[in-house]
């Protein structure tokens, strides 16, 4: 099964590619794998909500942010590679949570981003992770999320 045919079983849509916020780009590819710059959870051009999880967001907010991430992630890697289909694997995700001082859910949250990429992926969505509580994050977003794929040969 491709990954643009488990994307439409899934009924999920890919997001456009969400413009840079400072002097990056959204996503680079070395050799047979494609880093993403972290992802802000964008929808249609704008954060849905901002602030610090366990304040102002809630933590079951913040994981359906996180997922949203993640799929942003995707459209980055597929817009470098020209198709989704070439993304084989994933084979680490880092999350950023802005967090309240005392919220220590950070790795719940960043599961929002971990299930949606094992349910596009499957077995190759399997990865290796790191989720982060931090201070803050670029214009207050309440989670960021980088992603390295492997890739297939072009």
């Amino acid at each position: 099964m491709t990954v643009s045919s488990r994307l439409r079983e899934l009924g999920v849509s890919l997001p456009a590619v969400a413009a840079p916020v400072a002097a990056y780009v959204p996503a680079v590819r070395w050799g047979d794998q494609v880093f993403t710059s972290g992802q802000l959870p964008f929808v249609d051009g704008s954060l849905p909500t901002t602030g610090k999880v366990g304040a102002a967001v809630a933590a079951e907010d913040a994981t359906a942010l996180a997922r949203q991430c993640a799929l942003n992630a995707i459209a980055a890697a597929a817009q470098l590679l020209g198709s989704v289909d070439r993304i084989e694997r994933v084979v680490k995700v880092t999350g950023f949570v802005a967090s309240d001082p005392g919220f220590t859910g950070q790795p719940a949250v960043i599961n929002g981003a971990s299930e949606v990429l094992g349910a596009v992926f499957g077995d190759a969505g399997a990865h290796a992770r790191s989720a982060v509580g931090v201070a803050s994050l670029p214009l207050d977003a309440p989670v960021e999320v980088e992603v390295v794929f492997g890739v297939s040969a072009e």
